[in-house]
């Protein structure tokens, strides 16, 4: 009597997933270059597949701790997209949570606000997708910067912005605007780093990190957490003895995708071109149509007023 094998883990490591390709290409793995070029190949489709649509098993959730007059907040640095975002009230005391609607607005809008620092419960967000990465300024700290120092001096702050963040060792340090030389409106230790002493001649670096800015910016009447449901990337194709951060309705579209790349590199598998991107345009149509929200959509019109009277 036969049985089945009781398991349901199948899986690819990089090695085994370029060897695939290799092979759909008519060629063979030979060399660590091969390798490599292909591990390339595989992080530029993940960077496409980031453009082409929600990966829902990229959706993560994570909560800010809003203080009192800071308006702006770092997000993880490999953030693609902001899908969902509330505001809780009430978060310690279980009878009295509440999470209340935040709307998205765009950088126009924002700039619109001519109160930037009017303080309320935020009611609109505008979302920052910065590139997450971090680069010498090329500037120094002046001075011994305390742990609680809300003020910044640096040796040349021309080529920082007019309001961002900066790192200086380990910790990530949000500021609101800059005179002369001078960081005001310091916001100590963000994104869970630590407040610390640095001394003289620290390097200044910029960090491009994405963040959000509320609207208005919190008051102190209550406890607001900022709630949010992130789109991440997804992780980098690793050393060659790891899986892919791919689950396994995807592992088809991922091999396709990478012979359909590997194929524009090889000589010889010219021939197969039109074969393989037809292939992969198929296996990614059913992947991606699968990877999709299955709950009930309801459609709520919106009542604008128009001017007296009517709606």
């Amino acid at each position: 009597m036969a049985y089945t094998s009781g398991t349901s883990s199948f899986n690819l490591d990089l090695t085994e997933i370029v060897e695939e390709a290799f092979e759909r290409c008519g060629s063979e793995l030979r060399t660590g270059y091969d390798l490599r070029t292909a591990r390339r190949s595989l992080n530029l489709m993940f960077a496409e597949w980031a453009n082409r649509g929600l990966n829902m098993w990229t959706f993560e959730q994570g909560t800010i701790n809003l203080v009192p007059g800071q308006n702006t907040y770092a997000l993880p640095d490999d953030t693609v997209d902001l899908m969902e975002h509330v505001i809780r009230t009430g978060a310690n005391t279980a009878s009295t949570q509440a999470d209340l609607t935040i709307t998205r607005i765009s950088v126009s809008t924002y700039a619109t606000i001519p109160n930037k620092i009017q303080q309320a419960r935020p009611i609109q967000v505008w979302i920052q997708r910065m590139s997450g990465q971090t680069n010498d300024s090329g500037a120094v700290t002046v001075g011994s910067t305390s742990a609680d120092a809300t003020t910044i001096v640096v040796s040349n702050a021309s080529d920082l912005p007019a309001a961002g963040f900066i790192k200086l060792d380990s910790e990530l340090i949000a500021y609101g605007y800059i005179s002369g030389n001078t960081l005001y409106n310091c916001a100590r230790a963000q994104r869970n780093t630590t407040a610390a002493v640095h001394t003289t001649g620290t390097t200044v670096y910029w960090a491009q990190v994405p963040a959000v800015t509320v609207w208005p910016t919190p008051d102190n009447s209550q406890t607001y957490q900022f709630i949010y449901w992130r789109l991440r990337r997804a992780q980098d194709a690793g050393d060659g003895v790891n899986v892919m951060d791919v689950p396994f309705r995807f592992i088809n579209a991922m091999v396709a995708g990478l012979s359909y790349q590997m194929a524009l590199k090889i000589p010889q598998a010219i021939d197969r071109l039109q074969v393989l991107k037809q292939q992969y345009d198929e296996a990614w149509e059913l992947a991606s149509s699968e990877d999709r929200e299955k709950a009930a959509v309801r459609f709520v019109p919106r009542a604008t007023r128009i001017g007296n009277g009517g709606y």
